[in-house]
C-alpha cells in the first residue's frame, strides 16, 4: 500500500492533524515586514532590488510547506524559535493548506512577472497589496483571510480554527461593543480629519534637530 505524507502534526487531543498558529502568525509578521520594507523602496527610491529576493524567498518558502512540510519552511522554524516560550494554539492544518496554495500561486505570479520577466504593472501592484493584506490579518488579527475559502469550496467544515471562530458560539460580556464605543472610535475618525483639515499646513512643516547634532 502506498504511503501518504501528513500535512500538519499529530497532537494527542486533536483527532485531525494540527499546526501551531502562533509560529505561523510571527512567520506571517517577519513576511509582512520585509514585504512592506521593500514596498518602501519601490515607492520612494524607485528600487525593485529588495522585492525580487522577497519574492524568491516567499515563493520558495511556500513551496516548502506545501509540497514537502511546513515544519522545513524556513521562516516556520524562525517563527517557532520566536514563540518558543508560549503555549501553542493547535490549528487544523487542511484550510492552512488550501490559504497557503494561495500564496504559492500569487507568489509564482509575482516572481515570473516581476523576477523572470523583470517587469511591474497593475497586476504586480494589486498582487502585492492582497499579500499585504492576508499577512497582515494573519499575523496582527490572527484572521486567516485564505482560510475563509476552504468552507466555500470544502463540504467538510473547517475544524480548530484560530480563535474557535469555526464554532458557533455567543460572545461573552467582555467581547460585546456597545453603541457608545463605536461612537467613540467614529469621534476618533472625525478628530484625524479635523486635525487634517486645520492643521495640515503645521504638520507638514519638517522637524529641525533639537540638538543641532546633524550637520547641515
Amino acid at each position: 500500500m502506498k504511503k501518504t505524507t501528513k500535512f500538519g502534526e499529530t497532537v494527542e487531543g486533536y483527532n485531525i492533524p494540527v499546526l501551531n498558529e502562533r509560529e505561523i502568525r510571527a512567520a506571517a509578521g517577519i513576511l509582512f515586514f520585509f514585504t512592506f520594507l521593500s514596498l518602501m523602496f519601490i515607492l520612494f527610491k524607485g528600487n525593485f532590488l529588495m522585492i525580487k529576493y522577497v519574492i524568491t524567498a516567499f515563493m520558495a518558502d511556500f513551496l516548502i510547506r506545501v509540497l514537502i512540510k511546513p515544519k522545513f519552511a524556513p521562516t516556520l522554524i524562525i517563527g517557532r524559535l520566536i514563540v518558543s516560550r508560549q503555549n501553542p494554539e493547535y490549528v487544523g492544518a487542511a484550510q492552512k493548506k488550501l490559504a497557503w496554495m494561495i500564496g504559492v500561486f500569487l507568489s509564482v505570479t509575482m516572481f515570473v512577472l516581476m523576477v523572470v520577466v523583470n517587469s511591474y504593472s497593475i497586476i504586480t501592484g494589486l498582487i502585492c497589496l492582497i499579500c499585504l493584506v492576508f499577512l497582515f490579518f494573519e499575523s496582527v488579527f490572527g484572521i486567516c483571510l485564505g482560510c475563509i475559502f476552504y468552507n466555500l469550496i470544502y463540504k467538510e467544515k473547517a475544524q480548530h480554527c484560530p480563535g474557535e471562530i469555526c464554532d458557533v458560539k455567543s460572545k461573552h460580556d467582555i467581547q460585546k461593543t456597545s453603541f457608545l464605543q463605536i461612537l467613540i472610535v467614529i469621534g476618533m475618525i472625525g478628530f484625524i480629519v479635523l486635525l487634517a483639515v486645520l492643521f495640515n499646513g503645521n504638520f507638514s512643516v519638517k522637524p529641525h534637530d533639537l540638538f543641532g547634532i546633524v550637520q547641515k
